[in-house]
């Protein structure tokens, strides 16, 4: 078995705050390097994402491909067959209710080592916080938010929610020409509990989705005459409902 560096500093922040901010550099250290073998192809493949026709129809920009994936107690991550993203109104008012499909997460990607190393952390980063859990449902999703002059780009045009999982990874891929970008952490009162913004590959939020929500601010160009994004992969874990 590889040894990995030790993730119990981040787990500890996740258990005590309900949310954790991991830098690029120590992020990089958890997944190693020689486990990203993939990653300028995975990094690259955000320029392969495909419009989301959901939001555009609401005047709002973003790009995007959506896979599902699930992994039984001792169990490898495997791939499920493709299938809508769902959430009720309760945690998304701006388009809950919906049996969103989205373009799929290319196979070269999905089975790719970044992914897999990606999520291989998680599960056992969210296995520890839920020992118990016999089996997670597992949505990975690529983002590209736009900005241009005049038309900010919303990361999470539904505002401040909660997603409605169990946990949440949220990893920066690039930003490319844009400010702000601020992610917002909130008790249920809706206090600020922290803020951060993701600015360097490999920077991390993670989420106790049960226990705080979050938001991100919305970001402008820096240079409006050039292009202005910013990817980010989200990794969200809800543990399955026997017979569900």
């Amino acid at each position: 078995m590889t040894d990995y560096p030790d993730p119990l500093p981040v787990l500890a922040r996740l258990q005590h705050d309900g949310f954790a901010f991991v830098t690029g550099g120590n992020m990089r250290d958890m997944l190693v390097p020689q486990a990203l073998a993939d990653w300028p192809a995975f990094a690259a493949s955000w320029s392969d994402l495909a419009p989301d026709a959901y939001l555009a129809a609401r005047g709002r920009q973003r790009r995007r491909r959506h896979a599902v994936f699930g992994v039984e107690a001792g169990g490898e991550v495997q791939r499920e067959r493709d299938q809508p993203h769902f959430q009720s109104l309760r945690y998304n008012p701006l388009q809950g209710d919906i049996q969103r499909w989205f373009e799929p997460i290319r196979p070269a990607i999905a089975e790719g080592a970044s992914l897999r190393r990606i999520l291989d952390f998680s599960r056992g980063l969210f296995d520890a916080l839920a020992p118990g859990t016999r089996r997670w449902h597992i949505e990975a999703h690529q983002f590209r938010i736009e900005a241009r002059a005049g038309e900010p780009g919303e990361p999470t045009p539904e505002g401040v929610h909660r997603d409605g999982v169990d946990y949440v990874l949220v990893l920066l891929i690039a930003r490319e020409n844009i400010e702000s970008g601020t992610t917002t952490i909130h008790a249920d009162d809706g206090s600020l509990l922290g803020s951060f913004t993701l600015t360097r590959p490999l920077d991390a939020a993670l989420v106790d989705d049960a226990r705080v929500s979050h938001g991100v601010t919305p970001v402008t160009p820096f240079d409006p005459d050039k292009p202005a994004y910013r990817d980010v992969l989200v990794v969200t874990f809800k543990a399955a409902v026997p017979g569900g």
